[in-house]
């Protein structure tokens, strides 16, 4: 086991853990990104859909939908 790891360790074909560590980070901040700008739309949709029940239920249900922004 422990000439394996040598070996395995002194091979340089391939990507290295330093490409892996790379790759690894730049998904990471995509999907932080990803994460961050899909959380905001659907706050807002959330706040659209609470703005429309809180008028409904003060006998307001005639109102027209908030109007969505792209």
């Amino acid at each position: 086991m422990k000439s394996f790891l040598k070996q395995f360790f002194k091979n340089e074909s391939g990507a290295s853990a330093a490409e892996y560590a790379l790759i690894l980070a730049i998904v990471g901040v995509a999907l932080g990104a990803a994460a961050l700008a899909l959380s905001v739309q659907i706050q807002n949709s959330m706040n659209r859909a609470a703005d429309q029940i809180e008028n409904c239920t003060q006998g307001d249900c005639t109102a027209p939908p908030a109007p969505t922004t792209k």
